[in-house]
């Protein structure tokens, strides 16, 4: 009995030892939130947009830089997220106004939309279901923790940089009729 009793007693300190180690990875993984909020301070308006260069649901590489001269919204959403997918109405109607339109420090509008998703058939249909029509779709397929949303600071979606013909954030978090409003504001 007392055998039984000091094999269950040294099982009970090991398995204690694992959740105290593996509770401390993941403290460790998640350490880099902290840091975040000095990025999204980093990432403000009249900065240069960091580049953004990920996968596109056919595998290829997008990169933002590659859009430099059209105005650019950075939209980071997911499919799971409901704020974005109410959101993404006034997107598309936005880009199919604003596509083509010459702005004081651009030609033509777009969309770069970066998914927090982590399941990529998820994400596809996110992108069918709500028509989202323009070419620049990326993620990394890493949820929160996706590349671009810690390089820009991230922490809640929906989420919008908008960025002039040279690279420039002249806006955040635009939604609805301001994001229009804001463009119209733009134009020629």
């Amino acid at each position: 009995m007392k055998s039984l009793k000091l094999l269950l007693s040294g099982t009970t300190l090991v398995f204690l030892g694992l959740v105290t180690t593996a509770s401390q990875t993941i403290y460790e993984d998640a350490r880099p939130i902290e840091h975040a909020f000095d990025q999204m301070a980093a990432v403000g308006i009249g900065d240069k947009a960091p580049d953004i260069a990920m996968r596109d649901p056919e595998g290829n590489i997008r990169k933002l830089s590659d859009l430099k001269g059209q105005v650019v919204l950075i939209d980071f959403w997911a499919s799971w997220c409901r704020p974005c997918r109410a959101e993404n109405p006034n997107v598309v109607r936005t880009y199919t106004a604003y596509k083509d339109v010459a702005f004081k420090n651009g030609k033509g509008f777009t969309v770069f939309s970066v998914s927090l998703d982590q399941n990529k058939a998820a994400w596809l249909k996110g992108i069918q279901q709500d028509g989202l029509v323009w070419d620049n779709h990326v993620s990394d397929l890493q949820g929160w923790r996706n590349a671009a949303a810690g390089l820009y600071g991230v922490n809640s979606i929906p989420a919008t940089y908008l960025i002039d013909g040279d690279g420039v954030v002249i806006k955040r978090n635009l939604r609805g009729q301001a994001l229009e409003n804001t463009l119209a504001k733009l134009k020629k």
